[in-house]
């Protein structure tokens, strides 16, 4: 691993970088803070995938990408007098200072369910008047179930065990099946949001990360399906020309290929 003299010296190669794309590239000098931010939600998500396909070579290069992005939005705002990267970076390091009494202070904490406590009462006392308020609204609906659960627990609002959210979960699915019954459309959705929600908190119960176990789900099906697909091109076929039972034996197979 390089030293810490060669990592601020890579910093600071990247930031003299940034100031001579700014002023030499005339994409680089267009570019503002909105245009910026899908390319940068689009970054972030490239990097979710690196993550989740364990490839740390592809991990290392879309970290690069979404540091450029931090210096960029750090490089515009130092333009107007707002802020830059010093700012950026004293500011997080105050605020982890701050957040954690139990490393640069007195508070003595259990285990890191202590410290989740106490970092939502910081918040709070630093003037945010619900737990909630931390929770992006234009988060995808899976991750923002877990990450409102995660943090009404962190003011101890919760369930005690695993099995009491299986027995809402339940709870749950009897009522959703009910308005299935009833076949009223607008019901329907409504308990199956309850279901979902349920299986998100069960699955926080289990230390389980809804929102991986679903895309490593998506992903599988995706390659057992093209596996199919390939399949059925050899036969000189098509899927649609095929029964169920010829596209399950190649299913199978795929699965045993996992």
């Amino acid at each position: 691993m390089n030293s810490r003299e060669k990592q601020l010296k890579a910093f600071g190669r990247l930031l003299t970088i940034m100031d001579e794309l700014r002023e030499q590239c005339p994409w680089d000098r267009k570019q503002t803070m909105e245009s910026l931010r899908h390319l940068t939600i689009e970054e972030t998500y490239e990097l979710g995938d690196a993550i989740l396909d364990k490839d740390l070579d592809e991990v290392k290069k879309e970290l690069g990408d979404l540091l450029l992005h931090l210096v960029f939005y750090s490089k515009i705002g130092s333009e107007t007098n707002d802020f830059d990267i010093a700012d950026v970076a004293n500011g997080i390091c105050e605020k982890l200072i701050t957040r954690h009494p139990h490393i640069y202070g007195d508070v003595t904490v259990a285990d890191d369910k202590d410290v989740k406590k106490n970092w939502e009462n910081i918040k709070l006392k630093e003037g945010r008047k619900s737990v909630l308020e931390g929770v992006p609204k234009s988060l995808p609906a899976m991750v923002k179930a877990d990450r409102i659960q995660e943090k009404v627990s962190g003011v101890g609002f919760d369930w005690e065990e695993p099995q009491q959210v299986f027995e809402k979960l339940q709870e749950e699915l009897a009522e959703f099946q009910e308005e299935v019954t009833q076949n009223n459309q607008q019901k329907m959705e409504a308990e199956f949001g309850d279901v979902l929600f349920s299986m998100v908190n069960y699955a926080r119960f289990l230390n389980i990360n809804p929102e991986n176990a679903l895309e490593r789900t998506n992903k599988k099906f995706i390659k057992r399906f093209q596996y199919l697909e390939t399949k059925a091109a050899e036969k000189n076929t098509s899927l649609k020309d095929m029964d169920l039972a010829e596209m399950d034996v190649f299913w199978n197979e795929a699965k045993q290929n996992d």
